[in-house]
């Protein structure tokens, strides 16, 4: 067998949210194939995610999505070794449509089930093209996407504690949120980013939420209101969106960019300082934001801490990240049974 096929073979599902992917991994990182359906139209017109929708688009396009990725991969489900899914956390509704397959697909085909939390496949994400003598940890990992907003320590991929974590609005979600009080469009990450390309992130002075003072928790609905506020008025959730000019939208957006990212990386470099680390990783669909990216690279260098990455193509949610997990879990003899049911949070 070529090297490129090396044990063990995983198939993944990931159904966490509103992308439907599956992905073939071998030997724990060579990516054979990294199929993602998105549901980006079927959720814009609501300015955010509605489950309902997004579980039966995952019915739709689950079948078709797991077919690719085994074609891509050029292999039949002979040479796979086992299947990983994620479990939790995510939507239950959506969670549910993977599970079951990964279920049926385990069950039919005579293979081993691995069960993948969705938060450390995001946390480990940014190792899946490394090689094993340069995989990162200990590492101080930062989540950052639409759903949560974490800080976790990770002495390897089995070995994950919780840091902090925010206790309201994740960073993506104000992405999210304040696109829609600009009426830039859905997602908001990438339209946020765009727009604010033409901005002055100094424009206007919004929070930067810190909490306490050795707090490695988060907080972002402050400044989702502070933005609200900002364009509206005081108290007020409309009429002053038109009075703008595209320069005073790109400011904002700019402005608000700037806040969450500040937030962002001092939070990163707080929980490196309280915890004697030396690497940072980072994952979830924001690390894809470009400033964000900038920022920690700075603020690493200084510091003299390693810095990875996720790859941008790995940032958003992906089968990939699941079947890396899955290799891990799959290695330490981490299996699942048949019984299990997909979770909302990430509690064990």
């Amino acid at each position: 067998m070529p090297d490129l096929y090396r044990r063990p073979v995983i198939l993944a599902i990931e159904t966490s949210c509103d992308e439907t992917s599956a992905a073939v991994m071998a030997g724990g990182h060579h990516v054979l194939s990294n199929v993602v359906a998105t549901q980006f139209d079927v959720h814009a017109k609501y300015g955010g995610v509605v489950p309902e929708l997004a579980s039966r688009a995952h019915i739709e396009n689950l079948d078709g999505v797991v077919q690719e990725a085994l074609e891509l991969a050029g292999i039949g489900r002979d040479r796979i070794d086992a299947i990983a899914v994620t479990s939790r956390p995510g939507l239950v509704g959506s969670l549910l449509i993977g599970v079951t397959a990964a279920k049926t697909l385990a069950l039919a085909w005579g293979k081993p089930l691995l069960a993948v939390n969705h938060l450390h496949a995001h946390a480990c994400s940014a190792a899946i093209d490394l090689d094993e003598p340069a995989v990162p940890w200990p590492a101080i990992a930062l989540v950052v996407s639409g759903g949560h907003t974490s800080l976790m320590r990770v002495e390897n991929p089995l070995d994950i504690r919780l840091l902090g974590c925010t206790i309201d609005d994740a960073a993506g979600e104000a992405f999210d949120k304040v696109a829609n009080i600009l009426n830039l469009g859905f997602p908001g990450g990438p339209v946020i980013q765009r727009t604010a390309e033409r901005g002055n992130p100094a424009a206007c002075d919004f929070p930067r939420t810190m909490l306490a003072r050795d707090s490695l928790d988060f907080s972002f609905s402050g400044i989702k209101t502070a933005v609200l506020y900002h364009v509206h008025g005081p108290g007020k959730t409309a009429g002053g969106l038109e009075k703008l000019t595209p320069q005073d939208v790109a400011d904002i957006a700019a402005s608000f960019e700037a806040a969450v990212v500040d937030v962002l990386v001092a939070k990163t470099m707080l929980a490196v300082e309280q915890t004697a680390t030396h690497t940072v990783m980072v994952g979830g669909g924001v690390a894809a934001n470009q400033r964000l990216r900038n920022e920690l690279a700075e603020a690493c260098r200084r510091r003299n801490i390693n810095l990875h990455l996720t790859p941008m193509r790995y940032c958003t949610d992906n089968g990939a990240m699941i079947a890396a997990m899955g290799t891990y879990l799959h290695e330490a003899g981490r299996f699942a049974d048949l019984s299990i049911e997909p979770r909302a949070t990430a509690m064990e």
